[in-house]
């Protein structure tokens, strides 16, 4: 069976055998019928009340209990060819609102439910589709194969969508990453919900999924306009399109531009170049107000970027700094064509100290997002990346030459002084005026 885990299998047969019906539900069905590979395996049984169910799975697997009170299981494996995974086994479940937020629901198990009760507590028809692996039968209650065919994204059931204010924001990356259109119904019932109950990291989750999976997250920017995201979240980027939406439409076309342009980098650096593309153009506004003044530019669009990183609640991803690198990013735009449009003028030293600021190889590629995005000659940014890894200093400035160790062994006593003889001659060394650490030493004798 298409892109089946004989675990999910396993498990499948093994509900079978002890009298219940283990159905797939959710993206893995979604992705199926779209004829995509999938590595999220989520079983609905139906049949077998929540002890029963346990210890079946129990025979298959390690069991972890994420939901006893309406038994949702992770069953743990490790194979050769993905390491680790996990596959999540549940039971039909009803959920009523209990108070504020999308937490907040009381969740009551339902081995007896049907299908289509089970399905309709689901976000969208494409993820209330059901699939039985065991005899290839697909439930579809409300028509979920016909809109993925149609692209188009409607909710399930409206009394119970807008209890789960989260579904707005996934209904903005399901549009980019699927390139699909919101259904005029669905959109109202979005444009109802508060979002000012979603927690930061939750609106980061679903922003790094339009960002890092859509191949057009222009789709899902529109869509988040349309749907009232940008006015209730980011007003930094509902501010663009006041400008007869000629910067919004930039801004669209830049991240589109830059998905092309980091498709090599790990994901941390490809969030940090698609953030400074959607970020790039935010003090626009205030500088047309003002005047068309490039300070101000700067200024007023790292002011706005943190901004909308303080809403992210995004500071590092595995470490690496992200909110750094964006901010940089956007404060050092200007550059490649600064350097370019004055070659008589930049030196080597020039490009030394601008990667101590910001990773070069970064700032080209969202430098050429956006002129690819106007449709302009790239000759500026590859000149700026081609004489960065000449000079050796795209991905960060040189190491120093010279090290505390070396001013003691030429018998340099430790002290304040030593710290400023270091930072001198490094200074000299992104100037080119010392390259070697013979040179390094003879210069820092004679400081001291």
């Amino acid at each position: 069976i298409f892109s089946m885990r004989r675990e999910a299998l396993k498990v499948c047969q093994a509900v079978r055998d002890a009298g219940g019906r283990a159905m797939l539900v959710g993206g893995w069905v979604r992705d199926y019928l779209l004829g995509t590979e999938s590595k999220d395996f989520d079983i609905e049984v139906y049949g077998l009340e929540p002890s029963r169910l346990r210890a079946v799975l129990e025979t298959i697997a390690s069991v972890n209990t994420v939901g006893e009170q309406f038994s949702v299981y992770k069953l743990a494996f490790r194979s050769q060819d993905v390491g680790r995974f996990e596959i999540d086994v549940s039971i039909p479940r009803r959920e009523s609102k209990s108070g504020r937020g999308h937490r907040g629901f009381v969740i009551e198990g339902d081995p007896q439910m049907t299908f289509e009760e089970a399905a309709r507590r689901r976000d969208f028809t494409i993820n209330a589709i059901l699939y039985d692996p065991l005899t290839d039968e697909t439930v579809d209650p409300f028509g979920g194969a016909r809109d993925l065919g149609q692209r188009m994204l409607r909710a399930v059931a409206a009394d119970t969508f807008i209890d789960d204010s989260l579904r707005v924001l996934r209904a903005v990356q399901f549009a980019a990453r699927f390139e699909m259109t919101v259904d005029a119904q669905t959109v109202e019932l979005c444009r109802t919900i508060d979002l000012t109950d979603l927690p930061r990291e939750r609106i980061w989750g679903e922003m790094e999924k339009l960002l890092t999976f859509a191949n057009q997250p222009s789709i899902g920017l529109a869509c988040a306009l349309e749907l009232g995201v940008l006015d209730k979240l980011f007003p930094e980027i509902r501010a663009l399109t006041d400008s007869q939406n000629q910067l919004f439409a930039h801004t669209k076309r830049s991240l589109d531009e830059a998905v092309k342009l980091t498709g090599d980098l790990s994901k941390e650096k490809r969030v940090t170049v698609m953030l400074a593309a959607l970020c790039h153009e935010l003090g626009k506004p205030v500088a047309e107000i003002v005047g068309d003044v490039d300070k101000v530019f700067i200024e007023a669009t790292v002011e706005q970027a943190r901004s909308v990183m303080d809403r992210l609640g995004l500071y590092t991803l595995s470490g690496y700094g992200v909110r750094a690198q964006v901010t940089a990013l956007v404060q050092e735009q200007l550059k490649p064509l600064e350097f370019y449009q004055h070659l008589d003028r930049t030196a080597d030293g020039d490009f030394r100290r601008l990667s101590q600021r910001v990773e070069i190889d970064l700032l080209y590629r969202v430098s050429k997002a956006c002129a690819l995005a106007e449709g302009l000659s790239t000759i500026a940014q590859d000149w700026f990346i081609e004489k960065a890894r000449a000079l050796g200093v795209e991905h960060g400035p040189p190491a120093p030459l010279l090290q505390g160790r070396h001013l003691i062994e030429a018998g340099i006593t430790p002290g304040p002084q030593m710290g400023e003889i270091l930072r001198r001659i490094y200074d000299l060394q992104l100037d080119g005026q010392i390259t070697t650490l013979e040179e390094a030493i003879t210069a820092a004798r004679g400081l001291a």
